[in-house]
């Protein structure tokens, strides 16, 4: 070989070189987090789950890049978003709110799935057991699905006199939908109360119930958990002041907002929790060895101007087992 071509094969080598090392480099790992609400109303929420995957590491857009899916509402939108994150190959997907879990799941048997429920997560099919869940599927639950018969008692001991309580759901997420209508049923029968279930899926079913509910005469309303439920609470708290209906919420953040109460799981406590493992499953922990981790810490919030506002008096001894109270 002649001495210029030998220089000039040297030099084309030490430019695609650099090109090739650069083509090879890893890229960050992506992230796939799906809710079945929207956005808007989770925000304190998905700041938990930031602040959880940071404690093992990860900073969004820094070393790690979030690939979002809200449904805004729309469960049946849930597993074309799954199959979209499948195709695009995601490290993992954090699946918040049982609806997404479980498209998540059908979606896929590979790639780690990490979810965050307020269902029992063995009765929802996510998972076989609590401790060897096994499989691609781990997450948290903060069981809120099994406070609302206690949301009901609560009600009750507020509104001695009452007889007639009313309880909503959300018909599009039967996973959570079903398990309470049956706890809060039972709970029902045994304080010798009727109750009603009304369903609502939309913001316009929403003027609907309370309607119903004057024609009803419900004494109070029990509100049922889910991504829904969770993401207008400020909406209901608003309807419930209007209507003047003493009514309860699993999230704080309804009391807050100016609803009467709320018991139920700390979800933000939840979302962190769910951060973290997210982090350590793109750190190389499998889902299969880490056990589903319960949220067992349950809070009461009760808003004393919105019982003055609907003219109630709260027993001393309800006011005693509050968490917070807001005067």
């Amino acid at each position: 070989m002649k001495r210029r071509q030998f220089i000039r094969l040297i030099g084309g080598a030490a430019v695609a070189w650099p090109l090739s090392a650069r083509a090879q480099q890893p890229t960050m790992p992506v992230i796939g987090f799906m809710n079945a609400a929207s956005a808007k109303g989770y925000a304190r929420h998905l700041s938990a789950f930031l602040k959880g995957l940071g404690e093992t590491g990860y900073v969004d857009g820094q070393n790690v890049a979030i690939e979002y899916r809200w449904a805004e509402g729309e469960n049946d939108r849930l597993p074309a978003m799954a199959d979209d994150l499948v195709h695009r190959q995601v490290a993992v997907i954090a699946a918040t709110s049982a609806p997404a879990a479980l498209a998540a799941k059908s979606a896929t048997k590979t790639i780690p799935i990490v979810f965050e429920t307020g269902g029992d997560p063995i009765k929802l099919g996510l998972v076989p057991s609590l401790n060897h869940p096994g499989g691609n599927v781990t997450g948290v639950t903060q069981t809120n699905v099994e406070t609302a018969p206690k949301r009901l008692q609560f009600l009750r001991e507020l509104l001695p006199t009452a007889r007639v309580m009313a309880l909503l759901v959300n018909p599009t997420d039967p996973a959570i939908t079903e398990p309470t209508t049956k706890g809060v049923q039972a709970a029902a029968r045994a304080l010798g109360l009727e109750l009603h279930v009304l369903t609502a899926s939309t913001e316009s079913d929403l003027n609907g119930v309370f309607a119903k509910l004057t024609q009803l005469r419900a004494g109070g309303l029990v509100i049922g958990s889910g991504a829904f439920f969770t993401s207008r609470t400020e909406q209901l708290a608003a309807l419930t002041a209007r209507h003047a209906v003493p009514a309860i919420h699993d999230k704080r953040e309804f009391a807050v907002a100016g609803g009467l109460m709320s018991y139920g799981g700390n979800i933000s406590d939840s979302y962190r929790l769910t951060g973290v493992y997210t982090g350590r499953v793109l750190k190389g922990d499998k889902p299969a060895d880490l056990p589903v981790q319960q949220v067992t810490k349950v809070e009461m919030t009760i808003n004393l101007k919105a019982a003055k506002a609907l003219g109630l008096n709260i027993p001393e001894p309800l006011i005693g087992r509050a968490d917070e109270v807001i005067e």
